[in-house]
C-alpha cells in the first residue's frame, strides 16, 4: 500500500508539472502532458532557442536531442498547444488556428499553454526560454 500511494504521488506530480516560457518581456506557463515525450522534454529544460514562424500559426525550433515517439500522436492541433515533431527533433508552439490538419506522421502533445499563447503572433524569428516552474 505504502508504494502505491507513493506512485499516485509522482503520477500527480507529473500531471500539474508546469514549466515556464518568456518570450520577449512577457513570461507564460504551460502544463506539460502526462506521456514520456513530454517527459523526454522535460529533461531537455532548460532550453533557450531561436523559434522561426511556419505558416502564420507557429513557432518551431530544434530540440538538442530526440525525443521519445512512444506517445499518442494527431493530425489536429489546438491554440496554445506545444508538440513534438519527431521527422526534425523539432517542437512547434501553435498560437493561430488555421483549419489546416498536420502532415503524417502528426504531431505529439508535449504541453498546453495556460493562458497567452497570442505572444506568439508576432512576425519573424523569436528567442524562447522554457524552464520548469519553481
Amino acid at each position: 500500500m505504502k508504494y502505491a500511494n507513493r506512485r499516485r504521488r509522482r503520477a500527480l506530480c507529473a500531471f500539474a508539472m508546469k514549466i515556464k516560457i518568456t518570450i520577449g518581456k512577457k513570461t507564460l506557463t504551460a502544463t506539460l502532458a502526462t506521456n514520456p515525450t513530454a517527459k523526454d522534454f522535460a529533461s531537455v529544460l532548460p532550453l533557450t532557442v531561436n523559434m522561426n514562424d511556419l505558416f502564420g500559426r507557429e513557432k518551431y525550433g530544434d530540440l538538442p536531442k530526440a525525443l521519445s515517439k512512444n506517445s499518442p500522436s494527431k493530425k489536429t492541433y489546438e491554440v496554445g498547444e506545444i508538440a513534438y515533431w519527431s521527422p526534425a527533433q523539432q517542437f512547434a508552439i501553435y498560437y493561430h488556428q488555421d483549419g489546416e490538419s498536420i502532415p503524417s506522421p502528426g504531431i505529439i502533445p508535449i504541453a498546453k499553454i495556460d493562458a497567452g499563447s497570442e505572444a506568439f503572433n508576432v512576425l519573424g524569428s523569436v528567442k524562447v526560454s522554457i524552464e520548469a516552474a519553481k
